[in-house]
């Protein structure tokens, strides 16, 4: 355990708190055992260790941070490690990346059970099964989710400036008052075009020029490790996920067509609906159905939307539409916290009462005049006029 110790306090030593994540504030790190989901690369080590580092740092001795995917569990098991952390006054053992571990759901389980003097908090992929493991950790654990930046957080970063979160009901209501404080404190215009090509994952401020080929990387790492690891999917498979990927990423937005689909991927139906379920699973796309919930992993989507703006400059930087663009960012700001739906009439039905058309500062409200609680979101304005909001003020939800 000793050499695990010393890489983490390693670790501990180059992580800044200039900035800290918002969700890092809503967790309740008082709980025996904390799960925090999320796709590769949206920041959720830099999470765990920042927290260390402000909340703990008078019982240094008492924490320790493991990644599961070191060669040390390959001869020790991770009751093991608790069993000789607590034996030796440990009582924060900050567990990343658990998926890599194949027993992590039981042994988390007996954990809990048999150490109640230790919390736990450990972190994972978007398809971590917490309900339907083999130990149901459901009873036990409570769960966060984690996102990339919303633009409010990148502004933060980029400026300096501190911007409180908005609900989408002051947003509708006083869109004017809100867009006028902050404007008052900079021009968010300056900065929108940026964040959806680059803003999105926080390892943009480390090395701005490697950005894309990291993405990129970090894309390959969810299809062709996490996919067959958690769901199982065959090696031989994963290039016609990554064709599907593709295709999505080109389309304005992409509205599938399943017989066509089937027949150029070459696969079943079954199969290529059960593709578009996984890619939502792990954060790479965001489906849109009519219904509210229990949808089938062999449901049709409606519509598909790459998960953020930035995964289009590294899949199809050519094919980058600004319309499909805007309703990518949209859906990937509000589906952290709201649920979005599907709609005939507008782009997107929110939360089953709210309508919303997304377009340019020009865009007029003839398609969704005659419907009730509708909503323009422009881009390209500053500021909004009755149920006209401007675009960039969404990004301020989380």
């Amino acid at each position: 355990m000793e050499e695990l110790a010393e890489k983490y306090r390693l670790k501990l030593s180059y992580i800044t708190t200039n900035f800290v994540r918002s969700l890092g504030s809503d967790i309740n790190w008082n709980a025996r055992l904390i799960g925090i989901k999320g796709a590769r690369g949206v920041g959720k080590t830099t999470m765990l260790l920042q927290h260390i580092k402000l909340s703990l740092a008078d019982e240094l001795d008492k924490t320790l941070y493991v990644t599961l995917d070191s060669i040390w569990f390959s001869n020790h098991t991770l009751v093991d490690l608790a069993d000789d952390f607590v034996k030796k006054g440990g009582e924060y053992l900050f567990l990343d990346e658990v998926h890599k571990y194949s027993n992590w759901s039981q042994e988390l389980k007996n954990i809990y059970d048999d150490y109640p003097m230790l919390k736990v908090v450990f972190t994972g992929s978007s398809l971590l099964e917490i309900l339907n493991s083999r130990a149901d950790l459901s009873r036990r654990a409570i769960i966060y989710t984690m996102q990339g930046l919303s633009f409010r957080e990148y502004l933060s970063i980029e400026t300096g400036q501190h911007f409180d979160r908005l609900t989408l009901e002051s947003i509708l209501k006083n869109h004017l008052k809100e867009s006028t404080l902050i404007n008052a404190k900079v021009k968010p215009l300056q900065y929108f075009d940026a964040y959806l090509k680059q803003g999105y994952y926080p390892f943009y401020k480390e090395e701005l020029g490697l950005y894309v080929p990291r993405l990129e990387e970090v894309i390959n790492m969810m299809l062709e490790i996490e996919l067959p690891i958690l769901r199982g999917l065959d090696l031989a498979y994963v290039h016609k996920v990554k064709q599907l990927l593709l295709i999505i990423s080109e389309s304005v937005p992409f509205v599938p067509n399943v017989s066509k689909l089937s027949d150029k991927i070459g696969i079943a139906r079954g199969t290529l609906l059960l593709y578009f379920h996984y890619l939502a699973e792990i954060g790479l796309t965001i489906n849109l159905f009519k219904e509210s919930g229990g949808i089938s992993k062999l449901q049709k989507p409606l519509k598909v939307y790459l998960e953020n703006s930035n995964l289009m400059y590294a899949l199809s930087p050519r094919a980058v539409n600004t319309g499909n663009k805007r309703e990518t960012f949209f859906a990937n700001q509000l589906g952290n916290t709201h649920k979005i739906m599907y709609s005939d009439k507008g782009d997107f039905f929110v939360d089953e009462q709210y309508v919303f058309e997304i377009g340019g500062k020009d865009k007029s409200k003839k398609q969704i005049a005659t419907i009730e609680n509708s909503y323009i979101a422009a881009d390209d304005i500053e500021y909004g006029f009755q149920n006209k909001i401007p675009l960039w003020l969404f990004g301020f939800l989380y």
